[in-house]
């Protein structure tokens, strides 16, 4: 079966004074709309994958559900490009001012972002789960080697559910956002238990991945990028341990270190 999250690109490369002609593996954008009881809801640019998981997460982290008996129906249509997804509680769209929006799968500000209304549906995180650096670089490394798609394209990003000792579920995509909305609806459709769980991320932590993070439920977040500023003041806030560079065998640990072992021995 062909996999649909790549396509052929014809290129010419060049090394030093050579060049060649080849085709290579590029990762795929996928416009998905999503239709909420009837209505436009948001336009996502995603990865072509996962895409119940991604649906899920994506509602409850814009606060339309907390939990997934609340969705009565899914229904996908790949083909065209639509979701057709019916919540069991009215939707003000005006309200909530969430009508025909266009989600980018680059960061930041393409995704609409209402600072007010995340941090109100945030919850402040009590975590007694603890992780050594080993067991962070363990985890890190597993994460990469994982990751075919980045290997082929460099193009995408990777989040995965673990408990510090091993990776249980990875998800990919072309937006980080998105990779970890894949995660949170496996979260919610499963209903997984999370006090011994956290997450490994390939992407930066801004605000908005950290107030993720925060609605999840998870204490601790390991990233092999940098954090924002506004991020590390929400998870200092919000009791969530902020991992951040983690390469090799070097890591910053930037907020509640009591989770880190060798920093209580």
């Amino acid at each position: 079966m062909k996999d649909t999250t790549l396509n052929g690109w014809k290129i010419t490369r060049f090394e030093g004074n050579s060049q060649r002609k080849e085709e290579v593996e590029i990762a795929t954008e996928f416009p998905l709309t999503i239709m909420l009881n009837g209505e436009e809801f948001a336009t996502m640019v995603c990865s072509p994958s996962n895409f119940h998981e991604l649906i899920v997460g994506f509602l409850a982290s814009e606060g339309v559900i907390r939990f997934y008996d609340q969705i009565t129906s899914v229904q996908i249509d790949e083909v065209r490009g639509f979701a057709y997804i019916e919540v069991n509680k009215p939707q003000d769209m005006h309200k909530h001012d969430h009508s025909k929006r266009f989600i980018g799968s680059c960061c930041g500000k393409s995704r609409q972002f209402y600072f007010k209304s995340d941090v109100k549906t945030s919850k402040t995180i009590v975590s007694r789960l603890s992780i050594s650096v080993q067991q962070c670089f363990k985890l890190m490394d597993d994460l990469q080697s994982q990751s075919e798609q980045f290997k082929i394209t460099g193009g995408v990003h990777n989040a995965a559910l673990c408990t510090v000792n091993e990776i249980l579920h990875t998800r990919t995509d072309v937006g980080r956002h998105n990779a970890l909305d894949k995660i949170y609806g496996r979260i919610l459709e499963d209903k997984l238990p999370l006090s011994d769980k956290l997450i490994i991320f390939s992407g930066r932590i801004s605000s908005e991945v950290l107030l993720k993070i925060s609605k999840i439920g998870v204490g601790i977040i390991i990233s092999k990028s940098a954090p924002t500023d506004l991020a590390l003041r929400l998870a200092d806030d919000l009791g969530i341990t902020a991992i951040g560079f983690a390469r090799g065998n070097k890591l910053n640990v930037y907020t509640h270190p009591e989770r880190i072992i060798e920093l209580n021995e």
